[in-house]
């Protein structure tokens, strides 16, 4: 695990080194579209680099969130356009029925607004959050509005703790690293206790 976070820190900082602030803008977009690759590293580093007088505060914040914005909407219409069709055929092999399907879609229907504005401020959920949210065809333009609203703070927050930091940026990961591992055994457990409930039925 330390050597792929490893890897997928070098790629990072290769990315920005050599794209600036389109690099930053690519790097976040990736990271929205379901592929994990760590906004943790992504976002201190580009603070290092604002510490340095490469790039600016503000434009940066602004590349990365639209970075998220482009790679959140790419998730949200792969999820609007094949999600619900995929789930429909293939769903019973992952344990998930129409009812579960239309809860999803009533949650989303519902409280969706709130749903990816908190999901944007969670390590691990920020980089999912916008497939269900068009598997459940939630409204692409709150979709993309409250999209913005969670993660330019985020954003900002990160960026400025990078420049902050300045040179120690990288001594940041291992702390990111065990949030992120707190979030992610919620998120089996969650997992795990779903499961426990389809069988216990």
């Amino acid at each position: 695990m330390e050597a792929l976070i490893a890897e997928l820190g070098q790629f990072v900082v290769n990315l920005i080194s050599s794209f600036g602030y389109f690099g930053v803008f690519l790097a976040m977009a990736i990271e929205s579209a379901a592929i994990p690759l760590p906004s943790e590293i992504i976002l201190p580093f580009t603070g290092y680099m604002v510490f340095r007088g490469d790039f600016q505060l503000w434009p940066a914040a602004i590349a990365a969130t639209l970075g998220n914005l482009f790679g959140g909407m790419l998730a949200y219409y792969i999820g609007l356009w094949g999600g619900r069709p995929f789930i429909q055929k293939y769903g019973r092999y992952f344990l998930i029925n129409q009812k579960e399907l239309a809860m999803t879609e009533r949650l989303f229907a519902k409280h969706g607004e709130i749903t990816v504005f908190i999901g944007r401020l969670l390590p691990v959920v920020r980089t999912f959050i916008s497939l269900p949210a068009g598997i459940a065809k939630m409204n692409s333009w709150k979709m993309g509005f409250y999209t913005v609203l969670g993660a330019l703070p985020w954003c900002l927050l990160l960026i400025v703790v990078g420049q902050k930091m300045g040179e120690n940026w990288n001594t940041l990961k291992p702390l990111f690293h065990r949030f992120d591992l707190v979030i992610g055994v919620l998120i089996v457990a969650a997992i795990f206790s779903f499961i426990w409930k389809h069988f216990r039925r």
